[in-house]
């Protein structure tokens, strides 16, 4: 079994920019994405999910150290300052390389 170093880019947000975040996601040359709703506490409040405006979701991208990069940069500048947003990224290991 042989495993490639990818990274794990993973951003939580505002339900309201999903759209908006794919169609980034997509231009920055990510191959693909998962999304799923989250809930918690930060410095912004709680985000329940109680109604469609106040919920979270996390968006999981896979790629390589450029595109997180990049996506990463994108973000935090057209994105940081008006909206609940934290990015994290870690390194993983993938056994199916040609997917990322």
């Amino acid at each position: 079994m042989h495993s490639h170093t990818r990274k794990l880019l993973t951003v939580i947000t505002e339900t309201a920019l999903e759209g908006t975040l794919v169609r980034d996601i997509d231009r920055l040359n990510a191959h693909g994405y998962t999304i799923t709703d989250a809930r918690g506490k930060g410095s912004r409040g709680v985000r329940d999910a109680g109604w469609e405006a106040s919920g979270n979701i996390r968006i999981e991208v896979v790629c390589d150290a450029e595109t997180a990069g990049a996506i990463t940069a994108y973000f935090q500048e057209h994105y940081y300052d008006d909206y609940a947003m934290i990015l994290f990224m870690s390194d993983i290991d993938v056994l199916r390389s040609e997917k990322f």
